[in-house]
């Protein structure tokens, strides 16, 4: 049963395909967490601008994690949104009653990232940039960064590896601290 002292947060994990969102739900999720791939075919090279490779599997509709903070105070209920563009309809349904998102991004393919961004500004949510470091990523810096995905200076922006607990957690964390000072609270 839930605790009724127990403040829910929806969290969007937001990014473009093959980008971590799900490995990042994995990775922070204190139960299984709930996942919707699938096996990609050749038909959807034709729907998809396919630029990751050697992935073999996508999100088709959502992953979900659950994660309890705050001496169990809060409990964060994290979305992983897919990142082809047809699955653009959804996203109103996926944004209603989020308190955030949390985009993910990868050096490698910075442009892949500006629908998603546009997706969310649209929404009126508030997020924070997670740079997925993946071992062949070029490496720039956070001001570098800032002008080739066109975000604003209060917008938080870290680096983090979504395979890592501590990493994803510090991603997180980003993004509470940026939604709990654009709210006018405290920490």
């Amino acid at each position: 049963m839930p605790n009724n002292n127990q403040q829910r947060v929806k969290i969007l994990v937001a990014g473009p395909f093959g980008i971590g969102k799900t490995t990042m739900i994995q990775t922070l999720s204190e139960i299984p967490s709930l996942h919707t791939e699938e096996v990609m075919t050749d038909a959807a090279a034709d729907i998809d601008e396919l630029s990751v490779t050697d992935k073999k599997t996508t999100t088709v509709a959502i992953d979900f994690g659950r994660l309890t903070i705050s001496q169990g105070r809060i409990v964060l209920y994290l979305f992983g949104t897919p990142g082809q563009r047809r699955f653009k309809p959804l996203w109103s349904d996926y944004a209603r009653g989020a308190l955030g998102a949390l985009v993910i991004v990868d050096t490698r393919r910075l442009a892949d990232s500006f629908e998603v961004m546009d997706l969310i500004e649209e929404s009126g949510l508030d997020y924070a940039v997670a740079v997925n470091q993946f071992p062949d990523s070029p490496a720039y810096d956070a001001e570098t960064l800032r002008l080739k995905l066109d975000i604003e200076d209060h917008t938080p922006l870290v680096i983090c590896d979504a395979r890592d607990w501590d990493s994803s957690l510090n991603a997180l964390r980003a993004l509470a601290a940026h939604l709990v000072s654009r709210s006018g609270g405290s920490r």
